[in-house]
């Protein structure tokens, strides 16, 4: 099943897994306030959908999303540009809470707010062709969407500094060296099918042991250790009680495949 939620944004729903499309070629996916506003207005509902296991989302084109319409700055007051900030910000955060396995499936530019988007998922996977940087000081402004704070955590805050002050673009090789990056493709087809292929072996698993796995990874890591052993063995306590837990367990004892209903 597809629909668009906007002109150019493009839901499709298979079975557990839902694909987020910005089909926005001409534009190599720039977000504009529409989309940021119909992305705001969608994601807490998919949030909620507990019968969606993993979210996956691409472009179009050349472009992944290569970053904020610029257009719709000019000319703006600060009140204006703040807003759109804002809203910027809050899409960007909404799509890192999700409860679901998300997916960047990165086909080219990643610029600007589209590396913010791809930094807030799970996995990111890329085409060669893939380009990502945080541009916007070649401007004189910065990012705005979490993107210096978000990959200085995740690849130091050498590495983010010179990308944040030079606007320098990286191609999708480089980062894959530097663990960013979990796969390269080499074209577009490529990058489907292995997207397709992580979701499916995603969606496939404990729906609750996913989950689990996500906030005990993400929320333990920002702990203190000692702290986030705690919260392990607090999340597989949980797990243990649950009807998916004790499935699982004797499927592995009966040499059966598991039948998990997230309950």
């Amino acid at each position: 099943m597809e629909r668009r939620i906007d002109e150019h944004l493009v839901v499709r729903r298979d079975g557990a897994v839902v694909t987020v499309t910005v089909d926005r070629e001409d534009a190599l996916g720039a977000l504009s306030r529409s989309m940021l506003v119909a992305l705001d207005a969608f994601l807490p509902g998919l949030a909620d959908d507990d019968d969606v296991r993993v979210v996956v989302l691409t472009g179009t084109g050349r472009g992944f999303v290569a970053g904020a319409d610029i257009g719709e700055y000019h000319g703006v007051d600060q009140r204006r540009f703040d807003d759109y900030q804002r809203l910027g910000r809050r899409v960007l955060d909404a799509v890192e809470a999700l409860p679901q396995y998300t997916v960047a499936a990165v086909n080219g530019y990643a610029l600007g707010g589209g590396f913010e988007l791809a930094l807030c998922c799970d996995a990111i996977l890329a085409t060669e062709r893939a380009k990502f940087g945080l541009p916007e000081v070649k401007l004189g402004l910065l990012p705005g969407g979490g993107g210096s704070q978000r990959l200085a955590r995740a690849l130091g805050v050498r590495f983010a500094l010179r990308l944040v002050a030079t606007g320098a673009m990286v191609p999708a090789g480089e980062l894959y060296r530097r663990g960013l990056v979990d796969e390269v493709y080499a074209d577009d087809a490529a990058l489907r099918a292995g997207a397709w292929d992580l979701a499916g072996t995603v969606a496939a698993g404990a729906p609750l042991a996913v989950r689990g796995a996500k906030r005990l990874v993400r929320e333990g890591s920002a702990m203190p250790l000692p702290d986030a052993l705690g919260f392990e063995q607090a999340v597989l306590s949980s797990l243990f009680a649950t009807e998916d837990g004790r499935e699982g367990v004797a499927a592995f004892v009966e040499k059966r495949d598991p039948v998990f209903r997230g309950r």
